[in-house]
């Protein structure tokens, strides 16, 4: 009778996979797509890791990305419609917004309610102090995803990402402040506060 039950969840969650991937299909451009698959797979991975809920690291990595192709403007529109704060930075790089204009899009398109996936996909990056599991598993899967070439030390991150979450959040947090720094890019302010509180782990190993 539990196998059974097991089973008959196993094929509602592979439908429900299986039901939005082909949506987002549509939605989404080839690589941007590819990319999606490939932070659903990295995600799961990392909750079998960390004994984190595997539905929800499936669905949050499949939609972390579900509002990234719509126009800068409808972004700017989303937020604004659902009293979501935008910084100044994000309305100069309003492609910064596709994380919390997807975490609307997840619920009003997609139809999830789970508040733990929405807020993961809300952060997912730009990060926020305190990150819950979840929150961590998809910031760290979408930098470290086999499709990801170009980010530097991405071999080491890969490799402790399955040994110390907390350390590869704050090891991708300071590559990522230190690359914008570099190129004089625009931070965002909520990535800076991510950084600060993060890079107490680094500080303590290195």
């Amino acid at each position: 009778q539990k196998l059974k039950l097991t089973s008959e969840r196993k094929d509602c969650m592979d439908q429900e996979i299986e039901k939005i991937s082909k949506k987002l299909m549509k939605e989404l451009d080839e690589d941007r797509y590819r990319h999606t698959q490939g932070v659903m797979y990295t995600s799961a991975a990392l909750a079998m890791r960390y004994g984190a809920d595997l539905k929800k690291a499936l669905l949050a990595g499949l939609l972390h990305d579900c509002a990234k192709c719509i126009p800068n403007n409808e972004k700017i529109d989303i937020c604004r419609k659902h009293d979501i704060l935008v910084s100044q930075v994000e309305l100069d790089n309003p492609g910064l917004l596709h994380a919390k204009a997807g975490m609307v899009l997840a619920e009003e398109e997609y139809q999830i309610t789970d508040p733990d996936i929405l807020h993961s996909i809300k952060v997912h990056t730009t990060g926020e102090p305190g990150m819950n599991m979840l929150d961590k598993i998809i910031f760290v899967a979408d930098y470290i995803e086999p499709g990801r070439n170009e980010a530097p030390r991405l071999e080491y991150l890969r490799k402790i990402a399955f040994h110390d979450i907390d350390m590869t959040v704050a090891e991708i947090l300071h590559d990522t402040i230190h690359y914008l720094n570099s190129k004089s890019g625009a931070i965002d302010p909520a990535t800076q506060i991510t950084y600060n509180y993060y890079e107490r782990y680094r500080k303590e190993t290195h």
